[in-house]
């Protein structure tokens, strides 16, 4: 149900960020405090993320009418 699809993720984001931390050592490429970072302001969060939940909502549609539009011909 629902806790286990949340235990998945919250185990899957510490192995990618333990995964991050690890590659990331020495190359000075900030990607494991970035995955970390918490917001401050969850209504920006949450904004940018129906933004780019919308595009990319967008480009998979016009992907699936290109392709009926291709059948099609």
């Amino acid at each position: 149900g629902a806790k286990i699809v949340h235990v998945l993720y919250c185990f899957a984001r510490y192995v990618m960020i333990e995964n991050l931390k690890k590659l990331s050592v020495g190359t000075c490429i900030p990607f494991a405090k970035a995955v970390i970072w918490r917001p401050r302001d969850m209504y920006i969060t949450k904004a940018r993320h129906r933004v780019a939940y919308n595009k990319l909502l967008q480009i998979l549609q016009r992907g699936d009418f290109v392709l009926q539009e291709y059948n099609r011909k």
